[in-house]
């Protein structure tokens, strides 16, 4: 009974996020869910981003948080619209609160959406929220055997980032290892070291969002 419950909410929420998905590919916005453990580095990484991209695109942020607005507000400081959403202890967020969250979006005006998830490696690689792609952040402060230990996140993950690469040589972090290990859970994906503190190896992490929303624009003629 409890599968047959969980199924329900998984489809309902399925169902919601398609819709979001085709408005938004009408209106060539591409969407990027950003994944991530509590403190593997999202909200500063996605500062350098809006820094290095507020010229190039007209882009807006979604953040997920339990509980605050401290992730927005630092969002708010960058002159982007920023939209937050507090889960009052929940552990993702779902496809009806971005549903929510959007009417205070003028969509029409954007060409990225970043949704920076609630910091939780399990819960939000369930619930699709009418994205284009995920990505997940990976500290390298968290250990290399993170990707084998919560593969789903992994697995529906386009993008790893590898946060924190500067911290490598403090750390008994194996690159090559945690590389292997997500390529093996997801053939095909990339794999990215940076440093959102530095800015290392931050320019192919901007040419690869770019690439995407060049894709979906193109897609959308």
């Amino acid at each position: 009974m409890e599968v047959k419950v969980m199924k329900d909410i998984l489809g309902q929420n399925d169902a919601i996020a398609a819709a979001l998905r085709e408005k938004l590919a009408e209106q060539r916005v591409f969407v990027l869910n950003l994944l991530g453990s509590p403190g593997s580095g999202k909200t500063t990484l996605l500062e350098k981003t809006i820094a290095a991209l507020n010229k190039k695109l007209r882009l807006a942020v979604i953040e997920g948080d339990l509980f605050t607005s401290k992730d927005a507000d630092r969002i708010a400081r960058h002159d982007v619209p920023v939209i937050q959403i507090n889960t009052s202890g929940g552990c993702h967020l779902d496809a009806p609160m971005i549903e929510k969250a959007l009417k205070e979006l003028n969509t029409d005006a954007l060409d990225l959406l970043i949704i920076e998830n609630v910091g939780n490696l399990v819960c939000p690689a369930e619930f699709a929220l009418g994205e284009d792609t995920k990505a997940v952040v990976l500290s390298v402060t968290e250990g290399n055997d993170k990707p084998l230990k919560y593969p789903l996140i992994f697995k529906e993950s386009a993008l790893t980032l590898l946060n924190k690469i500067d911290l490598v040589p403090y750390t008994d972090f194996n690159v090559a290892a945690a590389t292997e290990d997500i390529t093996t859970i997801h053939p095909g994906a990339a794999v990215l070291p940076v440093s959102a503190r530095t800015g290392e190896g931050l320019a192919a992490w901007i040419d690869w969002l770019l690439a995407r929303v060049r894709e979906k624009r193109e897609a959308a003629r």
